[in-house]
């Protein structure tokens, strides 16, 4: 399951640098739980071009990773946000709750979780 979640973020930041081809593999791989017999009958492919295309577009978004680090930060940032809405949670008082909540809902977004707020 990690790996599946590390797969789709590596996807979601550099899926656009790959072949259409390679797009299409991992989508219907990653997304659609095709199997590789299942991706290669769709797209018309034998079942070891979609492995070598899965393998390839694997390898080069762990390289543009190694590269550009954009996961590692985008993970370390929502970390990091999310100990900021805790923070501000333990700032609510008689009088400021308004404000505090107009805060927090500004932040959910980019923690990437609703919370209810007590």
């Amino acid at each position: 399951m990690e790996q599946f979640l590390y797969l789709s973020t590596l996807f979601d930041l550099y899926g656009a640098l790959l072949t259409e081809k390679q797009q299409e593999c991992l989508r219907l791989h990653l997304f659609e739980d095709f199997s590789l017999s299942e991706i290669g009958e769709e797209l018309g492919i034998s079942r070891q071009a979609v492995y070598d295309n899965i393998h390839r577009s694997e390898k080069a978004m762990e390289s543009y990773e190694k590269k550009l680090g954009l996961a590692a930060r985008y993970h370390e940032e929502r970390q990091e946000l999310a100990k900021i809405y805790e923070s501000i949670k333990d700032l609510r008082q008689a009088g400021n709750e308004s404000a505090v909540e107009a805060i927090l809902d500004r932040l959910e977004p980019f923690i990437g979780r609703s919370q209810e707020v007590n």
